[in-house]
């Protein structure tokens, strides 16, 4: 899938997160191996621990169905109150991390956009250089 298409789905999932806390909504689109696309949202929870970030709701997603690999991951987040992005939003460590468990860092990309035309494409190597991975346990 391209990049403009994947964007399109991150910005349909933010529509669902539930941030009546931080206001902050973010939605994430994630492509498997096999085109299937799997969207999520952020959830936030008053305790604010159990709160659980777009992109790990979208890999939680694929993988609770059986999927194992991906090729990419776009994300959008933006204030509840502001009708488009100002910045970026990257993925947060833990979610980095998370990604890191089911995907080759050196090809695995990382879109994050402000819209279909303002965007960057990363590796997750390039945003979780000398990462920890399965290998490192065997």
């Amino acid at each position: 899938m391209k990049e403009k298409e994947l964007i399109e789905k991150a910005i349909e999932a933010r529509e669902f997160s539930y941030a009546p806390y931080s206001g902050f909504k973010v939605g994430a689109a994630l492509e498997g191996a096999d085109g299937e696309i799997y969207q999520g949202c952020n959830i936030e929870n008053a305790a604010y621990t159990p709160c659980n970030c777009a992109e790990r709701t979208a890999l939680f997603k694929a993988v609770s169905e059986g999927k194992r690999k991906f090729k990419k991951i776009a994300v959008v987040g933006w204030s509840a109150q502001e009708e488009k992005a100002k910045d970026y939003c990257p993925p947060c460590g833990v979610c980095r991390q998370v990604l890191r468990e089911f995907v080759n860092p050196k090809e695995f990309q990382i879109v994050v956009a402000k819209d279909i035309v303002d965007y960057k494409v990363y590796t997750l190597e390039e945003l979780l250089p000398e990462s920890f991975g399965p290998e490192n346990l065997q």
